[in-house]
């Protein structure tokens, strides 16, 4: 038997401990983590535009331990890399209203941390700047 290859994806702007641990915790799940990491055009589908650069990000999720791969994701829907990649295992959020199912292997639901999110963090950033400024 070969070994296990998952996918998962992220924006990964502000990288914070609710990203690491969701890639740990997928990577506990296969041998092999190829993180597809969305490009500005990809996030903006359906978020605000990221405010490090895609480099950066890329940069960021490749240095981590727990992937061994990092690439590049060009629309929301992994559905393309999924097609190039052919993992065993996708990893969706469970904060996606429609995950994406992998014609591939199976699709794994992936726990939302919720106590912090990189919206959260630039919306405090936001409040306090306001606050000192007052």
């Amino acid at each position: 038997m070969g070994r296990i290859i998952g996918y998962a994806y992220v924006v990964a702007d502000l990288l914070h401990f609710g990203h690491l641990l969701h890639l740990e915790n997928c990577k506990r799940m296969c041998d092999i983590l190829v993180v597809g990491v969305l490009t500005n055009k990809a996030t903006m589908e359906k978020k605000p535009e990221p405010i490090m650069s895609f480099d950066e990000r890329l940069s960021i999720i490749s240095a981590l331990r727990c992937v061994d791969a990092a690439v590049t994701q060009e629309t929301y829907s992994p559905l393309n890399n999924i097609y190039d990649i052919k993992p065993d295992i996708l990893f969706e959020s469970s904060s996606h209203d429609n995950p994406t199912v992998n014609p591939f292997g199976r699709t794994v639901e992936m726990p939302y941390y919720i106590n912090q999110s990189s919206t959260k963090i630039k919306r405090r950033i936001l409040e306090e700047e306001h606050a000192n400024r007052n």
